[in-house]
């Protein structure tokens, strides 16, 4: 079943649950899922996530929540020590100063 599906909500019914393949409403544990599967799935959940704040159901920003987490937190246990640049840290956001504000 396609992902968009799955995070949509827009099945009902007697698919919710698991199944013997290990998949549930929301898709495939992603401690399953090999390097390459983990970060397509990160990216099409990143790339429905305004749509889904905007025009989803209540059910489905709830799933579409629980799943981003899930797959964020098999990304960070993968790579606890992934490269961070110091532009996204508390210093570097001040170092650019307040957003809008001209730079020198």
């Amino acid at each position: 079943m396609p992902l968009g599906l799955l995070l949509a909500g827009r099945v009902r019914g007697p698919h919710r649950g698991h199944d013997e393949r290990g998949t549930t409403m929301t898709g495939v544990d992603p401690g399953r899922l090999d390097d390459q599967q983990l970060m397509k799935e990160l990216e099409t959940i990143h790339r429905t996530r305004h749509d889904t704040l905007l025009h989803g159901s209540n059910d489905a920003l709830r799933t579409h929540n629980e799943r981003m987490a899930l797959l964020e937190g098999e990304y960070l246990r993968r790579h606890p020590r992934r490269p961070v640049l110091a532009g996204r840290t508390r210093d570097g956001a001040r170092e650019r100063g307040p957003a809008g504000a001209p730079s020198e």
